[in-house]
């Protein structure tokens, strides 16, 4: 597996298996939600990775943690122009003193999840940091991305897809004492 997935910090105390048909049916905020992702209480170990990797199996990863905390907040990118999204995404992120991010690439061409690695971050203040990156990112094109962790689905659903590749990465805690 490749080593940049070390940058997520996923949560590897269980996953998420993909099925083609529905596994739960969940009540949110009067809404009814359709989950295909039944949640293994199992280690998520290299070998599911690779099985994943290899298109065997569809994996996912949780973003919040058992004491309602998350490491990264997460643009999902779903439009159709990925390097000028990226290249916005790059600048806002800069902008608002966000150095630490990374770019994955999905099973769908095009498609991205831009991690935003922010470190132990309490869900409710990860909520309004993802609403506020959204809003600011939204006025400069249209929307088509989605933010995680949100209040708008259920816990179940605050889950991605396990990355395939890195599209581009940002460190800039080297320069970030020169700013």
């Amino acid at each position: 597996m490749s080593l940049d997935l070390k940058l997520i910090k996923m949560l590897t105390d269980h996953y998420w298996l993909k099925h083609d048909t529905v596994v739960d049916k969940i009540s949110f905020k009067g809404r009814t939600f359709f989950n295909k992702y039944e949640r293994i209480d199992k280690m998520l170990t290299t070998a599911i990775q690779m099985q994943h990797r290899r298109g065997d199996i569809m994996v996912a990863h949780s973003l919040i943690n058992k004491r309602n905390q998350v490491e990264n907040i997460v643009i999902d990118y779903n439009g159709r122009d990925p390097e000028r999204f990226y290249h916005r995404a790059q600048l806002l992120l800069r902008e608002e003193g966000y150095l630490n991010f990374t770019a994955y690439k999905t099973k769908t061409e095009g498609h991205l999840h831009v991690y935003i690695h922010k470190g132990h971050t309490t869900l409710q203040e990860a909520v309004q940091l993802g609403k506020t990156l959204s809003m600011k990112l939204a006025a400069k094109q249209p929307k088509q991305w989605r933010m995680y962790p949100n209040d708008e689905q259920p816990p179940e659903y605050q889950i991605l897809n396990i990355p395939y590749d890195v599209y581009a990465k940002e460190r800039g805690a080297s320069f970030a004492k020169h700013m």
